[in-house]
């Protein structure tokens, strides 16, 4: 899998954790609605980490949280 793949299925398992939806995501997170809209439907592949970090705060989460899941063991560069 790629990495940009397991991050966006890691925003999902989130989003649904939380009951949240892309517009609730950007209200909590601050990260524009055209910037989640863009990564969530692969118009584009690449997420800055300050960016990913803001999406972590908007669901609770550290970093490391976001990160600790065996979807991240064999992930390939895009």
């Amino acid at each position: 899998m790629y990495l940009s793949d397991a991050v966006r299925k890691r925003i999902k398992f989130y989003q649904n954790k939380n009951n949240m939806t892309l517009w609730a995501l950007f209200k909590a997170s601050g990260v524009p609605m055209s910037t989640l809209a863009a990564f969530m439907s692969q118009r584009t592949e690449l997420i800055k980490l300050d960016t990913l970090l803001h999406i972590c705060e908007g669901f609770g989460i550290s970093l490391t949280e976001f990160f600790e899941d065996d979807i991240f063991i064999d992930v390939e560069q895009d």
